[in-house]
């Protein structure tokens, strides 16, 4: 009975704080939290959070080294270089010319002004470009279509 209770405490105080937390916080939070419930600490706040067990030991092991070397400035990156997913552009390179090619014939505005834009959907420009070989969704398009100036 004592596990569901502090579990629930646990994902209480977690659905809070969550919003204001970064990757790197909320890993060395839950971490912190494993330390203080002790043996089958990180089972619990893996089961509180939804967060993977391994998460959950890679912030252990970050307050553990932090706690060997506290004079060490903390990073300002959230994540180890080269963390996350890969850009599309760096999947599929060609994507980023096969996008240029739907959208120049339909372009409006000044091509040597900075304002530029397209009446092609980005849904409809994802469909394209995923029946042309490229699979991609709306939302990157926007922001492709965004990165080389069109609104």
């Amino acid at each position: 009975m004592r596990d569901a209770a502090v579990i629930k405490r646990l994902e209480t105080v977690y659905d809070a704080l969550r919003p204001m937390m970064d990757e790197r916080l909320r890993r060395q939070w839950a971490a912190a939290e494993a330390q203080a419930y002790g043996w089958g600490g990180v089972r619990a706040l893996s089961a509180a959070t939804g967060m993977s067990a391994n998460t959950v030991r890679r912030g252990l092991q970050e307050l553990s080294e932090r706690e060997a070397n506290p004079g060490v400035a903390v990073s300002e990156r959230v994540r180890r270089e080269g963390g996350g997913r890969k850009r599309q552009t760096e999947l599929d390179p060609g994507l980023a010319n096969a996008l240029e090619r739907l959208i120049d014939p339909v372009t409006r505005g000044d091509p040597g002004s900075p304002l530029r834009w397209t009446c092609k959907s980005t849904t409809h420009l994802a469909g394209e470009l995923s029946a042309h070989g490229h699979p991609v969704s709306a939302s990157s398009v926007w922001r492709l279509l965004n990165a080389a100036g069109y609104s």
